[in-house]
């Protein structure tokens, strides 16, 4: 049995932090080497005013490439911006497996971003504000998220969407039901456009779009160790 490898692929305006418990949870149970880059102008301090869609792949080529060094299998996962980079690597690429985690290929779940302004201003009202943690972290990155950015992340979208009937290896498709910035839709949209037979859909009822962080994190960490420990897959709906 060769070393095997892991590469996590973290979202737009995001960092290693959105991935981390899974690379902790991978670490300890596997003795797979664990890659978590963070994409130019990422990460705890946005700087993301010159970076490009083009910067972005490119960087996680050459993550890829690097863990090939070591690996003579590598697997993806990607989280929201990340997993459309992910499919992007699995097609261009010999990945062994994907695991795509709340991928944006739809973007923007009104719906669920009203209940949670509801509950900001519920905060603001009994003087919790500075306790909700999702007024904070989006806060952030409003303010430091430029509109070309923005651009830049759709073309990633543009460009990887039309080609996932491409993706060919076995993949583990996972959304929170919860989630305010990707529909929950996007996860059987995706599903439904992955071009392997050899796919699984987890849906986490609980779960935000920081699925990484959901209150059955540990379950589903579970089930992705165990899909890419698999030497056979049977086809799953």
């Amino acid at each position: 049995m060769g070393q095997k490898g892991c590469l996590l692929i973290h979202g737009f305006t995001g960092g290693a932090y959105e991935v981390n418990p899974l690379a902790r949870y991978l670490r300890e149970h596997t003795d797979w080497i664990v890659s978590v880059p963070v994409l130019p102008g990422h990460g705890r301090k946005l700087n993301l005013r010159e970076t490009t869609a083009a910067e972005w792949i490119s960087f996680a080529e050459e993550e890829l490439k690097r863990l090939w060094l070591y690996c003579d299998e590598v697997f993806v996962i990607g989280f929201s911006m990340g997993g459309l980079i992910a499919a992007y690597l699995a097609i261009h690429y010999p990945v062994s497996k994907l695991v795509l985690l709340s991928t944006a290929a739809l973007y923007v779940n009104t719906k669920q971003i009203a209940k949670d302004i509801n509950m900001l201003f519920k905060d603001v009202w009994s003087k919790k504000l500075n306790e909700n943690e999702w007024f904070g972290h989006y806060k952030y990155k409003l303010i430091h998220t430029p509109v070309r950015a923005m651009r830049e992340f759709r073309k990633i979208a543009k460009a990887t969407v039309p080609l996932l009937s491409q993706v060919t290896i076995p993949t583990f498709i996972a959304q929170g039901e919860m989630d305010g910035i990707v529909p929950p839709r996007a996860a059987r949209f995706v599903y439904d456009r992955i071009g392997t037979y050899e796919k699984k859909l987890y849906l986490s009822k609980t779960s935000k779009h920081l699925i990484c962080y959901g209150a059955d994190s540990e379950a589903l960490f579970g089930e992705i160790a165990f899909f890419l420990s698999q030497t056979e897959h049977p086809d799953e709906g």
